[in-house]
């Protein structure tokens, strides 16, 4: 049954707004994720060292219309 299944996205993309049902999906900070690669081309090109690891951001969950109901409790 169509009502039994979710559906998500992941990329946050603004066309999943305007789709039919509107996707819910997961954003990420684009703007911030843009602002780190900036600065580590900066600093290649200036020859400065890069700093290495991981930079972690936090996603956005945006709920619209596409996640079914939850599961019934098995053990209920």
């Amino acid at each position: 049954m169509p009502g039994d299944v979710s559906v998500v996205g992941y990329d946050g993309s603004s066309i999943t707004e305007f789709t039919d049902p509107p996707l819910t999906t997961v954003r990420q900070p684009a703007d911030r994720l843009a602002l780190e690669v900036g600065r580590s081309v900066l600093a290649l090109v200036s020859n400065r060292d890069v700093p290495t690891g991981e930079l972690l951001f936090d996603p956005e969950l945006v709920i619209r219309a596409t996640p079914g109901p939850a599961p019934a409790d098995p053990g209920a």
